[in-house]
């Protein structure tokens, strides 16, 4: 059976693992695993703008011996004159695997119901898993091991990235605290679902509106944008609520000595983290922008042996 990644827990803890191993593989010998030769084709849709994604993917692709097939939904019929689940069909013919960045998590389980090859979600309005498996290997690079840690996510609690650390590092068994202004707090459905599963992997989840007392110990401390793609107009509104939770040496102190930063990028300096602490010897935002390359080679290699 065709397995999909539309969100972080579509694969089982053990999974996740497997896929990590495979990146730290893939990133000491980047060309041992070639399931797209042929070549064969990737697409790769991008509703959204993109840096990071386009390039990871692309080059992912053709390391793993394939054709990256760049898509702007712009300027495909997709959405507009054809429905999702009819693009699907035509590109289930002629793809291996279907990579898309888009807005809403309905059209991506839409793509996959009609699709049988792997469709993966390069960014949802939901979810960003394959940051997440970047941002695992990073952690895992630089502390060895994932379960036990506590990560610290300060911010927009009500966002794609949020939702994704909770399950993600949940299903790592990692101690996940998140702090966020009241009207940005995580949802509890989320919450919840993270809890349950942090509950079969000695993880933990713990909410707070103090970031100090997120921070407090943590072995990782991460945050995202304030303003996301299509909320710039809530601009100074958003600059006004989230005063207070900009990631400084004086709230990274309160974190462990050697605890390290994460930001999955853009980022905005003197907003939601500081000069100092992102460009700092605790940072390791660079390691985790070259992992997006490692970890989604590893899960495009994972999901086609698994749809084979």
């Amino acid at each position: 059976m065709t397995r999909h990644f539309l969100k972080d827990d579509d694969i089982t803890s053990k999974e996740q693992a497997e896929i990590l191993n495979l990146a730290l593989e893939l990133k000491a010998s980047p060309y041992s695993h070639r399931p797209f030769a042929g070549p064969q084709t990737v697409a790769l849709i991008f509703d959204k703008t993109s840096t990071r994604t386009r390039v990871s993917f692309a080059v992912g692709v053709a390391d793993l011996g394939g054709v990256p097939l760049v898509i702007d939904s712009q300027s495909s019929q997709m959405g507009g004159k054809e429905s999702v689940a009819d693009t699907a069909r035509v590109l289930e013919r002629q793809v291996a695997a279907i990579v898309w960045r888009t807005y809403a998590q309905s059209g991506l389980e839409e793509m996959a119901a009609n699709s049988k090859v792997p469709v993966v979600n390069s960014l949802s309005d939901d979810y960003h898993p394959c940051q997440l498996l970047a941002d695992l290997l990073t952690i895992k690079e630089h502390k060895g091991s994932l379960a036990g840690l506590k990560i610290a996510y300060i911010g927009d609690a009500a966002n794609n990235m949020a939702n994704s650390y909770l399950i993600a590092c949940a299903m790592a068994g990692m101690h996940v605290a998140l702090a966020a202004p009241n009207g940005y707090s995580a949802d509890a459905a989320i919450v919840s679902r993270a809890s349950s599963i942090a509950a079969t992997t000695g993880g933990s989840v713990s909410t707070f509106t103090n970031p100090n007392d997120a921070v407090v110990d943590a072995d990782v401390v991460t945050t995202d944008t304030w303003i996301s793609m299509g909320q710039e107009s809530e601009k100074q509104k958003r600059i006004d609520d989230f005063s207070g939770y900009t990631i400084d040496s004086n709230l990274m102190a309160k974190a462990k000595s050697d605890a390290i930063f994460l930001h999955c990028l853009p980022a905005y300096r003197g907003y939601e983290v500081s000069a100092e602490v992102i460009d700092g010897p605790q940072s390791v935002i660079w390691d985790e922008a070259e992992n997006r390359l490692h970890a989604q080679k590893a899960l495009l290699v994972w999901l086609a042996a698994h749809a084979k």
